[in-house]
Order: structure tokens, then C-alpha cells, then sequence
């Protein structure tokens, strides 16, 4: 017997989209008659269209959008996999008719076991209802029985953190509180498969680090399957070894994490730009000095970047007055905004300039032999003056890629590995 929990066969998904004729000047009813005729013939269409139990679509022109195109993939039992793509990939779409909420169009879909979905804030939730009520129709609709739910109860409330509420409607909950008393009723009442939507971006941070650490359980100590979908790079890497990537509503790539993220991260948003203006780039809550701003970061060697090869690089900035002892530095990060790499002008002793007054200024960089692998990074820049006061820091300057140059070693690198220094082995 196959111990695939999901599998996906040729699945696809349309919708017909209406669009009002005479939006963009193409049709221009001037006679009372045309008028009529028209309308005449839009309301036969959507009768024909209700006895035929078709959709009814509002608008004079009907167009077919394919949400999902021949999708096809399995799911073994117990695997964690992350869904990712652009918006309107067909991430949700994909989503809703695996949770049974959409029918396909074409193709089949293979359940082993209870499903359940979490996939927008309150999902199974009667807003008349309390916390109380909620949690044992939510269970009863997956298929719980009224024993089942009374053993897991007191758990559930207390992951939600709930218990001052839980006789309350859930209407007058806070979005967070939904979300938590929703996440905790549907990893707890022991399903076999396990569908999250960006959902999970509601909570706080605390309670995300809390339900990432009950995905990672559910998978990998209690044998359940985890389909996750998120925006979130870093999350997906922490939570899901293997990935699907979506794109125009078909499977653009499957495989590792680190593979299909560098991928999609490079085909979506990397930058190939040599200057790089900051001007509008948001900064952090706690940069509230503004003597100084940096306004571009410039390349002056070839990109891409290469392993093992020089690198060389200005910063650009801008001061209002006077400033001192001055310390510029930029940082590689990992998909999940991790710091991996700073390079930073108080590393050498005696380098902390002084600004005399207003102007604009630039200071230069150079990396004999940069040491990291080859793969999509993220930039960082920044500025303190007198050691730890904070000037200016840009967090996503860009994202940009590190591709694998002669000096490159003749063996592959391990997931997850960022850094090859340059070292020497006796034995």
C-alpha cells in the first residue's frame, strides 16, 4: 500500500471573469434599440447558464482564467512541505480544493485521512458562538467525536491563550485571538493532514515561534502531513524540507528548500542594478537621528558577485551637520534575514572619520576574496557614530546573487552551508 497521505493528478481550476462592456470605448450603445438588444441577450445568457447549473457571471464579456493547470505532485505521510509563489499563483486555490472548500475542474485529488485547514481567520468559526461552542463545532465538523474534543480541551485553550475569553462571541474577538484559538483547535484535534495559509501572519511573534514549534511536532513527532504556505522565506526554510514553487497557476520547480527559494527569490526580486538608490528605503522605529543619511550604495566590480573573487563597492551619503567618529559597514543575510557576513570600517583601529558640516560624502570598500557560496543573499547597510549610536540602517537594500567563480572548490556544498574561508589541513 502507497504511503502517500496526498496525491495530485493533473488538477486544474477556471473561473469565468466578467467584464463590463464600454469600459475602454469599444462599445458604445447609441440607439435605445442596441440597448435592448443587448440586455436582452445577456439575460438569456445567464438563464441558459442557471438551468445548465453553470456560474452566473456578472458583466457583458466572459472570460476564462485558469487558476490552476494541470498541477500534479505527492505527499508522503509525515512530510512538511512549504507552498510558495507570487500572488495569484494558485497557492490558495490549490489550498481550497485540497480542504474540500473548491471543486476542481479538471483532475483528481487523493485524501488518506482527516484534513484540516486553516486558512483565513476564523475559518469553521460561527462568529454568534463562544471560544467554548467554536471549539466543539470546529471539532465536530473534522470529524471529532464530543469524547475526542473534551480530552484535548484544556490543552487547546491554554496554547491558545484564550481562557479569560472563552465564554465570550467569538465576533468580539481581536484578529490574534481568532487566529490562536483557531491554530490550536486545528493542530490539536489530531488530523492527518494539516493545510496553513499565511494565516499564521496575524499573531504576534511569540505566538508564531509557538505554532512553528507545534508544526515542527505534529510532523515529525506525531507522523502528520503539513502543507504551508507562506511569503515568509525565512519561515519556510526553518519549518519545510522540501518546497513547491507556483507560478501562472502550474508547478514551476519542486525540490529542496534551499534550491527552489534561491530560485524563486532570484527569479522574483534580484537586483542586477550597480547603483542602488536608499533615499526612500525604510528605516528602523529607532533611527530617529538625522545628521546623516546614506543615499546610494554603488557596485565598482562585475556582478555578479563571484565566489572567491574581489570585491569592491561605495558607499554614498549625505550629512545635514557636523558628525564624529563615524563607522560605515554592510551585511550579507541569509533568506531568513539572518546575518551571515559584516564587513565594517571600525573593524581596523584608527578609522572613525569626523564630518565637518554639511555635504555629500562617499567611502570606498575592498574584499580581497569574498567567502560566500553561491547562492541569493540579502544587503544590508548602516552607519554609527561614537561607537553604538545608530545614524542610519538600511535592512533590504536588495537581494543579489553570489554564482560560483574560478577559484570555486571541486566539491558541492552541503544545504544551509553560506561561508568558505580561506584555511589549510595537515595531517
Amino acid at each position: 500500500m502507497s504511503d502517500n497521505t496526498i496525491v495530485v493528478e493533473n488538477l486544474s481550476k477556471s473561473y469565468l471573469l466578467g467584464h463590463r462592456a464600454g469600459s475602454d470605448g469599444r462599445y458604445k450603445y447609441t440607439a435605445l434599440r442596441d440597448v435592448i438588444g443587448h440586455e436582452a441577450r445577456n439575460f438569456a445568457r445567464k438563464a441558459a447558464d442557471l438551468v445548465r447549473g453553470h456560474q452566473i457571471v456578472q458583466g457583458d464579456e466572459v472570460e476564462e482564467f485558469w487558476a490552476l493547470k494541470d498541477v500534479s505532485f505527492e505527499v508522503k505521510q509525515g512530510e512538511v512541505i512549504g507552498i510558495i509563489g507570487s500572488n495569484g499563483a494558485g497557492k490558495s486555490t490549490l489550498l481550497k480544493i485540497l480542504s474540500r472548500i473548491t471543486e476542481p475542474t479538471k483532475g483528481r485529488v487523493s485524501l488518506r485521512g482527516r484534513v484540516a485547514s486553516l486558512l483565513e481567520v476564523g475559518t469553521g468559526f460561527h462568529p454568534e458562538l463562544t471560544g467554548r461552542e467554536n471549539v466543539y463545532l470546529n471539532g465536530a465538523i473534522l470529524g471529532m467525536t464530543r469524547a475526542e474534543i473534551r480530552r484535548k480541551f484544556d490543552e487547546i485553550v491554554a496554547f491558545a491563550e484564550v481562557e479569560k475569553f472563552l465564554d465570550t462571541p467569538v465576533k468580539r474577538y481581536s484578529s490574534g485571538m481568532y487566529v490562536r484559538l483557531a491554530f490550536a483547535v486545528a493542530a490539536h484535534l489530531e488530523p492527518e493532514i494539516l493545510v496553513v495559509d499565511e494565516v499564521l501572519a496575524v499573531g504576534d511573534a511569540e505566538f508564531q515561534k509557538k505554532c512553528l514549534g507545534k508544526l515542527d511536532e505534529v510532523s515529525h513527532r506525531e507522523g502528520r502531513t503539513v502543507l504551508f504556505v507562506s511569503h515568509n522565506m525565512g519561515v519556510i526554510s526553518s519549518l519545510c524540507p522540501n518546497v513547491i514553487w507556483l507560478d501562472g497557476g502550474s508547478i514551476r520547480q519542486r525540490g529542496s528548500v534551499w534550491d527552489v527559494v534561491n530560485k524563486y527569490l532570484s527569479h522574483s526580486t534580484l537586483s542586477d542594478e550597480r547603483i542602488i538608490r536608499l533615499d526612500s528605503s525604510p528605516r528602523p522605529y529607532y533611527i530617529e537621528d538625522d545628521r546623516l543619511r546614506t543615499v546610494a550604495f554603488e557596485w565598482l566590480c562585475d556582478l555578479p558577485l563571484q565566489y572567491g573573487e574581489p570585491l569592491e563597492a561605495r558607499i554614498h551619503f549625505k550629512t545635514r551637520t557636523r558628525v564624529s567618529g563615524l563607522a560605515f559597514g554592510f551585511d550579507f543575510t541569509d533568506i531568513a534575514g539572518r546575518r551571515l557576513l559584516t564587513y565594517c570600517t571600525d573593524f581596523k583601529h584608527g578609522v572613525g572619520p569626523d564630518i565637518s558640516g554639511p555635504g555629500t560624502f562617499s567611502v570606498d570598500v575592498a574584499i580581497d576574496s569574498l567567502p560566500l557560496a553561491p547562492r541569493v543573499y540579502g544587503l544590508a547597510v548602516g552607519c554609527r557614530s561614537g561607537g553604538f549610536h545608530s545614524l542610519d540602517y538600511v535592512s533590504e537594500v536588495c537581494q543579489l546573487e553570489v554564482v560560483a567563480g574560478p577559484k570555486m572548490p571541486g566539491v558541492s556544498y552541503a544545504e544551509g552551508v553560506n561561508l568558505e574561508c580561506k584555511h589549510s589541513w595537515n595531517l
